[in-house]
């Protein structure tokens, strides 16, 4: 199957998703939340471009690695606003932060140059 080629790095945008939407949901919870709003966005937009990624791989599509770049920009712009959170103890953000790196590196190896 021409998905299998890919499965590596759907599987990382499939756990950076579900990272990314718990992220989120717990942002919401926090008595700051206002504070928390472009953590919040990122971490929505990140998620639906993972989870399209993800899809578009599943498909053996010739846009992979054109999605892959995407996505991997997206997951390290989520990833550095997670950090920002995480040096303040939010768990929840640490490991957002993780699930979008490495799902950045394996979606980087995937990516065509733009």
């Amino acid at each position: 199957m021409a998905h299998q080629q890919f499965k590596e790095c759907i599987d990382a945008c499939v756990a950076c998703a579900i990272a990314c939407s718990h992220c989120a949901t717990e942002c919401l919870k926090e008595e700051h939340v206002g504070h928390m709003a472009k953590c919040i966005q990122l971490d929505l937009e990140c998620a639906a471009i993972c989870r399209s990624a993800a899809e578009v791989m599943s498909l053996g599509s010739s846009f992979s690695a054109h999605l892959c770049r995407v996505c991997a920009d997206a997951c390290n712009a989520c990833a550095d606003e997670c950090e920002k959170h995480a040096e303040m103890g939010m768990d929840h953000c640490r490991q957002c932060a993780e699930a979008c790196r490495h799902c950045a590196k394996i979606c980087e190896e995937m990516a065509t140059p733009v």
